[in-house]
């Protein structure tokens, strides 16, 4: 569970939905800040949700701005005839405090879930969610020891040894020996370069593979 400094949000609402928020501040999951229209968002503040009442999106400006941010944003509504503000979840007036505090973590984590999904290497993108490298439009296929591979030759920032690899990927498993990763890396290498026509992603020398 999230405690109320984990998670900062920032609230887009009427003056009576404010008051509302203030009274049961205690009770909420996560800390917030109000919107004030004569100010701009504070970026710097790394808010993770944004909450908008339904009200508030007659205001044009708000709108606006809410349709130019990718910050997850969960409207609260007393009926379904709002804006074509795009959204990732909502929940209906008045509000149940336990389902409004799932709603919110649940958004956090999923954004969490796929900032952590993806890894860009060099000129590619890895996306760990759909076991693809990407490229522009091409992409191929990857085996989960091809990511825990590229994982690891991308947090090493140095060479690394096969018997390393071994022991990072494979655990040191009763029927890996260092052929295995070997033929591995030959088999990622190959899928590369059939695919991207790139020889030189993965590097080899005495010290060992790197990106």
């Amino acid at each position: 569970m999230h405690s109320n400094n984990d998670i900062k949000v920032l609230i887009f609402s009427s003056d009576h939905f404010i008051n509302s928020f203030v009274e049961l501040k205690d009770h909420f999951n996560f800390n917030f800040d109000f919107f004030e229209e004569d100010k701009k968002v504070n970026t710097s503040l790394n808010y993770k949700v944004y909450i908008i009442e339904d009200l508030i999106l007659k205001d044009k400006k708000i709108l606006k701005f809410l349709k130019t941010t990718n910050i997850p944003k969960l409207i609260i509504y007393k009926s379904d005839t709002f804006s074509d503000l795009k959204f990732d979840d909502k929940i209906i007036k008045p509000i149940n405090i336990h389902d409004f505090n799932e709603k919110i973590i649940s958004l956090v984590t999923k954004k969490q879930f796929i900032k952590n999904s993806f890894i860009k290497l060099k000129e590619y993108i890895l996306d760990k969610n759909e076991k693809k490298l990407k490229k522009n439009d091409l992409f191929i296929i990857l085996t989960e020891k091809e990511i825990q591979l590229l994982e690891l030759l991308f947090n090493k920032k140095k060479p690394i040894k096969k018997t390393n690899i071994l022991k990072e990927v494979w655990k040191y498993s009763d029927d890996a020996d260092t052929h295995t990763v070997e033929t591995h890396i030959y088999r990622l290498r190959k899928k590369i370069f059939d695919q991207f026509k790139d020889q030189n992603f993965i590097s080899n020398s005495k010290s060992g593979y790197s990106l």
